[in-house]
């Protein structure tokens, strides 16, 4: 049995430094032998080699980090004689992102069917999520299946009031998102640097904030022309003199940013606000951080959003890198109704957007 799984981990001095995803894929894992696989051969990217080995994106540290928490031996870099083995980077291989037929074939060749577990790659066309599967008899995993169901829910029949969260760096990457819930949603909370964008897309000064220019302004200014859902932005803003952690810090009025201070979390009056429309929500969406949460002086905004989701009645989904790792900062995942591995391949989805990977399974040799 080979299992396409997301295990794009982040690592630090050669070991797994958060294992949520490596956590996520043990369920399809452990039913698989449940069910009588004689092997079940796991394979991922991490990172992007481009092709190439590179020594510090081996999964060598993810084998180990499998092997504790399956409770057994697992086989690296190839099959042997235990019942579950990790194959090395498949992005060590040039054939991988060009989705080459080659190596389709080749990992075809090393089971008798085929499942995509990888969420997280499912928007990526290439030869182990959309290659292998027309050549196997091929079907979602548990985490797959637990992913679309979310997020079907949430497009599909959500209940009102929805509230949407978006953060992150730039209006541009995110429109596509943000056009989906003005016409889904009841409120857009806008957070992160986009903030800024679509402050000065009102034409306020924004002082040294990162924001975007002609065309994320314009971007900015269409969503707030029209839709259903109400656009709010951050009523106070946390600022730095310099991109710090040590950095002097004052709270200001979002319109009203000191020339050369630079805003690098929403303030507490702007949280306090958020939290609340969050307490009266039904259904939450959330992706995008409030502020630099990786600096402890500008994570207050981004954790009070993560408390504020988990203590909501609401159903809530949580997708992209950034706020999985607030949610796990936060403490707070296991009160979260659905926290998702994939970023790209969530926002990708909510646009409206084919995944291939999700596509291939239905070619699959019957």
């Amino acid at each position: 049995m080979l299992v396409r799984a997301d295990l794009n981990v982040p690592l630090r001095d050669g070991e797994v430094a958060d294992d949520s995803r490596i956590r996520a894929s043990l369920p399809t894992i452990r039913e698989l032998l449940d069910r009588g696989a004689a092997q079940v051969i796991v394979s991922s990217h991490l990172g992007r080699p481009k092709g190439q080995a590179v020594p510090e994106l081996s999964l060598r540290p993810v084998a180990v980090r499998l092997s504790d928490l399956l409770g057994e031996p697992v086989d690296f870099p190839e099959p042997a004689d235990h019942r579950v083995a990790l194959l090395e980077n498949l992005r060590f291989d040039p054939r991988e992102e060009r989705n080459d037929p080659s190596l389709a074939s080749e990992l075809a060749a090393r089971a008798d069917a085929y499942v995509n577990d990888a969420f997280g790659a499912a928007h990526r066309a290439h030869a182990s999520t959309t290659g292998v599967a027309g050549l196997l008899p091929a079907a979602p995993g548990l985490l797959m299946t637990g992913e679309l169901d979310a997020f079907s829910a949430l497009l599909d029949a959500p209940e009102h009031p929805l509230v949407v969260v978006i953060g992150g760096a730039k209006v541009t990457d995110k429109i596509g998102v943000i056009d989906r819930f003005r016409e889904l949603a009841d409120s857009i909370l806008i957070g992160g640097a986009m903030a800024f964008t679509f402050l000065a897309a009102q034409g306020v000064g924004v002082g040294d904030s990162m924001h975007e220019d002609t065309d994320g302004q314009a971007q900015a200014r269409r969503a707030m022309a029209g839709g259903r859902g109400e656009i709010v932005l951050p009523l106070d803003i946390v600022v730095a003199d310099r991109f710090a952690a040590d950095a002097e810090t004052k709270v200001v009025p979002a319109d009203a940013i000191p020339e050369g201070w630079m805003g690098l979390d929403i303030g507490p009056q702007t949280a306090a606000d958020y939290a609340a429309r969050l307490g009266r929500a039904r259904t939450i969406f959330w992706n995008g951080p409030m502020g630099v949460f990786e600096m402890a002086p500008f994570a207050a905004g981004t954790l009070a959003v993560a408390n504020a989701v988990a203590d909501s009645p609401a159903v809530s989904v949580v997708g992209g890198g950034d706020s999985l790792a607030a949610v796990n900062q936060a403490g707070v995942a296991d009160r979260i109704s659905h926290v998702s591995t994939g970023g790209g391949a969530a926002l990708e989805l909510i646009e409206g957007r084919t995944l291939p990977g999700v596509a291939a399974l239905g070619e699959g040799e019957s």
